[in-house]
């Protein structure tokens, strides 16, 4: 297969890139931070990299066609930035940063291969977003907006792409041990619920897309409990998810 992952350079994202390619598929990902492209593609040949910045669509489209050469079959946007800052502390840079990665991002890639797949009628999207937009409420983060935002564009798009045969998965996760939820928690994520390990969310993934399946929240133990604070009413579970979000702070 040939597949193209958006946001590959760190996180999930290279941890699928590399496995895919450790599985013998044409591989390609893309991301801003030219130290980290650098790092990966002096320590693994077998992926191919672009330097591009996911909120500019046609640089990404270019990255996707050059690869492609007109035949992807799957392509996976993990491209995502998150502020422990909540309204009160959140400076416009921040803000407008998740909406253009995290919203506008998700956009572009859809926007990008959508010509290709309908040309060639067939191909899949897999998008990732975060268990964090499942939960609704009143001070939600802006992370968390975004994320439950692009549920619901995955699931338009998935409305209009099924006639011509293109899947499209979203990928909800709970907690996933990456180096950016440990910096952010000052390397202490025994306090967060149900981590998952890189090489553990990789594999549901895989299945995930294996399977064709539309939507995957996992794990389960995070899903139930997910299914059940959303049942509280809405001031108990802000209260909740605001003393969540302090949890360890001094």
């Amino acid at each position: 297969m040939k597949i193209f992952i958006v946001g590959g350079s760190s996180g999930i994202g290279l941890s699928l890139a590399k496995r895919y390619a450790s599985l013998g598929n044409e591989v390609a990902i893309c991301g801003t931070n030219e130290e980290k492209l650098k790092e990966i593609k002096k320590n693994d040949s077998s992926i191919k990299i672009y330097k591009v910045d996911v909120r500019n669509k046609d640089e990404l489209k270019s990255a996707i066609d050059d690869f492609s050469q007109g035949n992807l079959d799957l392509v996976i946007n993990s491209a995502g930035i998150y502020t422990n800052n909540r309204t009160i502390k959140l400076s416009d840079k921040e803000a407008f940063a998740m909406i253009d990665i995290n919203l506008t991002g998700v956009l572009n890639t859809f926007e990008a291969v959508r010509d290709m797949m309908f040309k060639n009628n067939r191909g899949h999207i897999a998008i990732i977003s975060s268990i964090a937009g499942l939960l609704d409420y009143p001070k939600a983060s802006v992370y968390a907006r975004t994320k439950m935002t692009i549920m619901g564009v995955g699931e338009t798009y998935r409305a209009f792409f099924r006639d011509y045969n293109i899947n499209i998965t979203t990928i909800v996760p709970g907690y996933i041990a990456t180096d950016k939820l440990k910096s952010l928690s000052k390397e202490d994520i025994t306090k967060k619920p149900t981590v998952l390990s890189e090489e553990e969310s990789t594999n549901i993934i895989i299945k995930a897309i294996e399977e064709k399946k539309e939507k995957i929240i996992y794990p389960l133990s995070m899903k139930i409990l997910i299914f059940i604070i959303t049942k509280l009413p809405k001031k108990l579970l802000t209260y909740i998810m605001i003393k969540q979000a302090n949890w360890g702070k001094k």
